[in-house]
């Protein structure tokens, strides 16, 4: 394994998995197939780089937290058995103080990335699609302001994602003379995931515009299911509208794992696949785009493919 870190290799398993297959084909990324372009930008070819150690950090974080609910983090410490009244420093914060100051940092960079490959699909030189994704620029602001709004979210968490842990003043005639600001560290870190929920809902949006002129073709039938969901609650758009309570309502089925749940059945058979088959799936989920140096190996993909019943998995 070329970089053996367990989160990027996550995201990158559930990549393949979602964006093109042979048991999971997707239309667009087939039309693809003869792409003049060499490479992705990194907010697209770096996802399973960057989203990975996010799932690592917030792990990591969980474990802290977990920690901490089930510790004794009163002072003093009253042992009743040995009749003993101990003062300690199990109150300190620093534990909880760093996790949050930690997981807002990581957090923020899957708004950071977000927000980048929203500008590329409302951006026409980038995308190839109509400016600000609307078939009649000019009158119409399309999906200007939503790039514009979650632009601003992300620059506001980069304040948001100043450590406050790193920060510490003395009270109590000096008594406590260094603490943890963890109270401060963790309303950030709420506000801060509030942000990316909304600027991932965004791009979430803007991406199911950019689909629409993309008809007839489709993507794959898992991905199409997240936009039948999204169309539930925010319509496409043909000229400017009050938006607003459309993105709130996105915004909910991002936070209520609404978005997750539609996908993830579909990962966890691809999840047993991948663990009954290590490397059918890996080999079978070549980008239309890539440049084989052998092609006797989508021959051997294919020989295999076509020997094995996916058909538990696939359905």
């Amino acid at each position: 394994m070329f970089r053996p870190h367990q989160g990027q290799n996550d995201v990158a398993r559930r990549l393949r998995a979602l964006l093109h297959s042979d048991l999971n084909p997707s239309e667009i990324a087939e039309s693809h197939r003869n792409c003049g372009k060499v490479q992705d930008a990194y907010t697209l070819r770096c996802v399973p780089q960057v989203h990975g150690v996010v799932h690592e950090t917030i792990e990591f974080c969980k474990g802290i937290i977990t920690k901490e609910l089930n510790s004794a983090t009163d002072n003093p410490l009253i042992f009743p058995d040995q009749e003993e009244i101990i003062s300690g420093g199990n109150f300190h914060g620093e534990y909880p103080a760093k996790a949050m100051d930690f997981l807002a940092i990581a957090v923020h960079e899957l708004a950071q990335m977000s927000e980048r490959r929203l500008e590329r699909l409302v951006n026409h030189e980038l995308s190839g699609l109509p400016t600000f994704l609307t078939k009649f620029g000019g009158l119409n602001s399309g999906f200007m302001t939503v790039q514009l709004c979650a632009a601003s979210l992300v620059s506001e968490n980069k304040v948001l994602c100043h450590p406050s842990s790193a920060d510490s003043i003395p009270t109590s005639c000096n008594q406590e003379d260094h603490v943890s600001m963890g109270g401060f560290a963790a309303r950030k870190a709420l506000k801060v995931v509030e942000h990316v929920e909304a600027v991932l809902a965004m791009e979430l949006i803007a991406a199911c515009q950019g689909m629409e002129f993309l008809k007839p073709l489709k993507s794959t039938k898992t991905l199409q299911k997240v936009y039948d969901l999204v169309r539930t609650v925010f319509k496409p758009l043909e000229e400017d509208r009050y938006m607003h309570p459309e993105i709130q309502a996105v915004i909910q089925l991002v936070r209520e794992n609404k978005i997750w749940d539609a996908v993830s059945p579909f990962l966890d058979r691809m999840a047993d696949l991948e663990s009954d088959f290590p490397d059918v799936l890996r080999q079978n989920t070549t980008s239309p785009t890539a440049a084989l140096l052998n092609s006797s190996c989508g021959e051997t993909c294919a020989q295999a493919v076509s020997t094995t019943s996916f058909d538990k998995y696939a359905h």
